[in-house]
C-alpha cells in the first residue's frame, strides 16, 4: 500500500565534467575501464511532487501535460521514472532550473532523472540510496530509452562533491570525494570562469557521432582517462595553473573526436581568453555550444572578462551534496 505525501521538493546539483569524458561510454570501458574527474556545482534543477485529488496527471516543464494514464506522458525521463516507482496516478509535477538547462552542457537531463526518481522514492515514503538514484537513472536515460550517453552525470548528480569515478571492465563503477582541505578547495574554485556561448545544441547528435567513432580513437579516450588520474593528482597538490594547462590539453583531445564538437565561433572565443591570460579551459558537456570553462589566474579575471565582454558569465561555486530533499 502506498500512502503518498502531500509534498515533495528535491534539488539536484547540475555538474562540470573536467577531465576524462566519453571514457564513461559501456562501449568503451567494459573493454578498457574509464575514470571520470567531475563536480556538482551550485546550480540546481528542482523538483516538485504534490498529491492531487483527482486521479489525472499533471506535469509542468517546457511544455504543460495533462494525462489519464503514465502511458500518454511525453516528458520521456518522468514517465520512466514514475513507471519505476511504481506512482500511477493522482500527482502533479514540476520542474524549476536556476538556467535555462537544455544544451547547457552542464548535464541536466541526468539531473532531471535523478531529481525526479528521489523525489517520487520519497513521495511513496522510501529513501533510496545515491547509488540506487544514479544505477536507475542509467538503466531509464540508457538501457530504457536508448540514448547515447556515458554513465558519469547520473552518478555526479546522485552523490554530489568533487570526485574521480573510475568504470570497471566488469561494469562496476566506484567513487571517491578528491581529499581536498578547504583552503584548496576555495583556490581552486577561485581560479574557475564559466561563460555562456549564447548557442544550444542537442547533445545526442554530438555524443552518437563519438560514439559511433569510438574503435577508431581508443587512443584519444586512454589518454583521457590518463588525465582524468593526472588531474586528481595535480589539484591535490593544489596547482590549479597546472590543472588549467592539463585541461588546454583535454580540449584539444576532446575535438578528434568529432567535428562537432567546436566551431570557428568556440575556436575564437578560447583563443581570445588564452590571449587574456586564461591557462586552459574546455566547452562544458558533449560540446558544439553551452558554457565555455576557464582556469584563470586570480589577476587575470578582469583581463578575461574584457574579452569576453559580448559573452555572459555565470558566477558559480562547487556543491558538496548531491540530490536532495529540501522539503517534505
Amino acid at each position: 500500500m502506498i500512502y503518498p505525501a502531500d509534498m515533495i521538493i528535491t534539488q539536484t546539483p547540475l555538474r562540470l565534467s573536467f577531465l576524462g569524458g566519453n571514457t564513461d561510454f559501456r562501449d568503451f570501458y567494459l573493454k578498457h575501464g574509464g575514470a571520470v574527474l567531475s563536480t556538482a556545482i551550485d546550480k540546481y534543477i528542482y523538483c516538485v511532487i504534490t498529491e492531487r485529488f483527482d486521479e489525472k496527471i499533471y506535469l509542468a516543464w517546457s511544455k504543460r501535460e495533462i494525462v489519464n494514464d503514465v502511458s500518454e506522458i511525453e516528458h520521456e525521463l518522468v514517465r520512466e521514472a514514475m513507471k519505476k516507482v511504481g506512482v500511477k496516478k493522482g500527482i502533479e509535477i514540476h520542474f524549476v532550473a536556476d538556467i535555462p538547462s537544455e544544451g547547457s552542457g552542464l548535464g541536466s537531463s541526468s539531473s532531471v532523472t535523478v531529481g525526479v526518481l528521489n523525489a517520487l522514492y520519497h513521495y511513496v515514503g522510501h529513501s533510496p540510496s545515491e547509488e540506487q538514484l544514479a544505477r536507475e537513472a542509467v538503466e531509464i536515460e540508457i538501457d530504457i530509452l536508448g540514448k547515447p550517453i556515458g554513465v558519469q552525470d547520473q552518478y555526479i548528480a546522485a552523490y554530489g562533491g568533487f570526485r574521480l569515478f573510475e568504470f570497471h571492465k566488469d561494469g562496476t563503477i566506484t567513487s571517491q570525494k578528491v581529499p581536498l582541505s578547504n583552503g584548496n578547495l576555495n583556490d581552486f574554485s577561485n581560479h574557475l570562469m564559466l561563460f555562456y556561448t549564447g548557442k544550444t545544441r542537442q547533445a545526442g547528435n554530438i555524443l552518437q557521432n563519438v560514439k559511433n567513432g569510438l574503435s577508431d580513437k581508443e587512443k584519444i579516450l586512454l589518454r583521457n582517462k590518463e588525465l582524468a588520474y593526472e588531474g586528481e593528482k595535480i589539484i591535490r597538490d593544489g596547482d590549479a595553473l597546472g590543472f588549467g594547462k592539463m585541461l588546454n590539453e583535454y580540449w584539444e583531445l576532446k575535438k578528434g573526436l568529432s567535428d562537432g564538437i567546436s566551431n570557428d565561433e568556440i575556436d575564437e572565443m578560447y583563443r581570445a581568453t588564452l590571449s587574456a591570460g586564461a591557462v586552459g579551459g574546455k566547452i562544458a558537456g558533449a560540446g558544439g555550444g553551452g558554457f565555455l570553462l576557464l582556469v584563470v589566474p586570480g589577476d587575470k579575471r578582469p583581463a578575461v572578462r574584457k574579452a569576453l565582454a559580448d559573452f555572459q558569465e555565470m558566477p558559480f561555486g562547487l556543491e558538496r551534496d548531491g540530490s536532495k530533499v529540501i522539503f517534505n
